[in-house]
């Protein structure tokens, strides 16, 4: 086992388990994924100009991811599947409503064309192509099921502490495959163990590996806080190893989520990024939702924190991966949370918009009370 392997599956962090939060608990209401129960609107990052090169057209889906989407369009229009574009890919068990972009010269072809599972609710033009991250946030709508009275007031509970700091902005489960370990596939093209020709292939599987290392980051930094939470600050240095004064202040943050010396900050929900200097300053801004932490997605042309968030960043950075690196939010704020409860039904109705590359199923793991039973 070499020593990034050993870095994943042996995380020094001495909470047993930091997924969990102060006010989570296990919680067995029913969720499960599907069209009836989940469904996403993409929110597009900007107006559409009506005119251009490029199709814009809002398609709904069910059964099938947007990759497998994009193969069923490029073989129905015989375009090769690089010509279509997506702002973000959409979960295969749900009902998605996205945006892709075609060429202008897929106009006639679409008129009247049918796919099992799509349908197109609106095409219109646009100068440029569209990007991943093209996107401002998706909206999700949830149905969750035998929620009784102590269920639903356990839900009640946690939706209110998110509605006032936010959520750890997690990777969802699905990020890793069926099986949960793309990454580890990620891992061996970086080390030269595996190789693979198809150059998104090999990009996806390796944004796995980088994927696995940030959430392991988070889980590492949110174990830290909750230690803070239970311990004094010297105490902590001690449990994880840190220089002593390095926590100095840090406990007395008003956040759940502690913001040490060195972390890259960034104005949110989008903004510049900076490092944090003036802890006091950037906590009481980060309480107030103004600005929020940043994770590393290492790789080449990608800043790295500093000082003591450095200590703990570096332990969790891929130096061996030459894709592009960039950073993420560590904590997000879900917005326009509406919740409604039938009791006759004893079914709990939620919606809520989040950030691009934000998963709502780590929102459910939060509800659930435990993030590895979902």
């Amino acid at each position: 086992m070499n020593k990034e392997q050993s870095k994943i599956q042996n995380p020094k962090s001495k909470i047993s388990n930091p997924w969990l939060f102060p006010t989570a608990q296990k919680n067995d209401f029913v969720f499960t994924p599907s069209p009836r129960d989940f469904t996403v609107k993409e929110i597009p990052l900007y107006e559409f100009s009506g005119e251009g090169e490029h199709l814009i057209v809002q398609v709904r889906k069910k059964g099938f991811s947007t990759w497998e989407l994009t193969d069923r369009l490029s073989n129905r229009l015989g375009i090769p599947r690089r010509q279509i574009g997506y702002a973000g890919l959409k979960d295969k068990h749900a009902l998605t409503t996205q945006y892709l972009s075609l060429p202008a010269a897929c106009e006639k072809s679409l008129e009247g064309m049918e796919l099992e599972g799509v349908k197109i609710l609106d095409v219109t033009r646009h100068d440029n192509k569209l990007r991943v991250g093209h996107l401002k946030g998706n909206r999700f709508r949830l149905r969750f099921k035998k929620v009784l009275g102590v269920q639903k007031e356990k839900i009640d509970s946690v939706l209110d502490w998110i509605e006032r700091w936010g959520m750890p902005n997690y990777f969802g489960l699905q990020r890793f495959g069926t099986e949960g370990n793309n990454w580890q596939e990620g891992l061996a093209l970086v080390e030269g163990r595996l190789k693979i020709r198809e150059r998104k292939m090999r990009e996806f599987l390796i944004s796995a590996y980088q994927s696995r290392l940030f959430n392991d980051w988070l889980s590492r930094r949110i174990g830290l806080s909750r230690l803070l939470e239970e311990f004094g600050e010297r105490e902590v240095e001690t449990i994880e190893k840190l220089p002593a004064g390095s926590l100095s202040g840090v406990k007395k943050q008003e956040h759940f989520f502690k913001i040490l010396s060195g972390d890259l900050m960034m104005h949110y929900p989008y903004g510049r990024l900076f490092p944090a200097e003036d802890l006091d300053s950037e906590a009481a801004k980060f309480a107030a939702k103004d600005r929020a932490p940043t994770g590393l997605l290492p790789g080449r042309k990608v800043k790295r924190a500093e000082g003591t968030a450095r200590l703990i960043e570096e332990l969790y950075d891929g130096k061996r991966i030459s894709e592009q690196g960039s950073r993420r939010y560590a904590w997000v704020f879900p917005s326009e949370i509406h919740r409604r409860y039938v009791p006759e039904k004893a079914h709990y109705e939620l919606s809520f918009t989040l950030p691009k590359g934000s998963y709502a199923t780590v929102l459910v793991a939060m509800l659930k009370g435990k993030w590895n039973e979902e």
